[in-house]
């Protein structure tokens, strides 16, 4: 063998190395985007969803989002796909969906019977497509002027929960500003809530926004209603820390007394594209020493 063919071998084995590590490298730069398990809230992109479904999701998976929570279900489907079609897109870009906001309000006299075959049907939807959570997002105008209305909430929610878990499914509430800005009779509406339903069958995913928002402190409620906030909505004024008014370290320190076993980002209002702002929001947790 000739020196020429010696170091044409050389050469040729040198790039194969190279070109080796730098592949094994970029594999180690994209599943260290998903070693921090960073959910998001699909309204966060509806317009998009609305769309394009199958490339929004395509693209989140890129960003390195490892989960969705869905906001797009309706009669048994999801953002017009059968379950078993959603879960599987989500799966070939790397993501679960986890949770799903939906619900109905409580329902009216003659009408539980028919409410409870939707939640069956719901239910039935959610565990197909491998939810670990159903989220009601808010509730009918007649509880914030009613305190025996909102009471029968919570006995409608503790029924629901109990539904969801013998599906293997939680259930729980998200909030806005108005549920502790609202006082009935002298309480608290939130409170009303806390204290109204089962730990064992009604979670609540907490919006570390909104709460403030609504001029109370996530801590507070941590040290007084302990293991009850299961999920965490993480959310500023536009995309995560774009604002410089929200501090979220307080609550992730406290994930544990908390209850916190989830956090998704949700965007409302924009700076960017909906697409970049949740990807800026993804970079933010993502390069965050407070989350993991």
């Amino acid at each position: 063998m000739t020196h020429v063919n010696l170091k044409a071998k050389s050469i040729l084995l040198a790039v194969i190395l190279v070109a080796f590590t730098t592949s094994v490298f970029a594999g180690e730069k994209n599943n260290s985007k998903k070693e921090k398990q960073i959910g998001i809230q699909l309204w966060s992109v509806r317009d998009d969803m609305g769309k394009d479904p199958a490339a929004t999701i395509a693209k989140l998976g890129e960003i390195g989002y490892s989960f969705v929570e869905a906001a797009g279900y309706n009669d048994g489907k999801f953002y017009g796909m059968e379950p078993a079609k959603f879960k599987a897109l989500l799966e070939k870009n790397g993501m679960s969906m986890r949770g799903s906001h939906t619900g109905i309000n409580l329902p009216k006299k003659g009408e539980w019977d028919k409410a409870m075959e939707w939640w069956d049907t719901c239910i039935a939807a959610h565990k197909a497509a491998g939810a670990k959570w159903i989220v009601k997002p808010s509730m009918g105008r007649d509880a914030y002027e009613d305190l025996e209305v909102l009471k029968q909430y919570c006995e409608y929610y503790n029924k629901v929960g109990e539904k969801c878990n013998a599906a293997g499914i939680r259930f729980g509430y998200h909030n806005h500003a108005q549920e502790f800005e609202t006082v009935l009779d002298g309480h608290i509406f939130y409170d009303v809530l806390l204290e109204n339903t089962d730990p064992d069958k009604v979670m609540f995913e907490l919006d570390l926004y909104w709460i403030q928002e609504g001029g109370k402190n996530a801590v507070d409620y941590f040290k007084k209603y302990p293991g009850r906030f299961e999920l965490y909505h993480v959310k500023d004024v536009e995309e995560l820390g774009a604002s410089g008014k929200m501090d979220f370290k307080p609550a992730f320190k406290m994930a544990k007394k908390a209850g916190m076993t989830d956090y998704i980002v949700e965007v409302e209002r924009y700076n960017y594209a909906p697409i970049i702002s949740v990807e800026k929001s993804f970079e933010f947790l993502n390069n965050a020493k407070f989350t993991k």
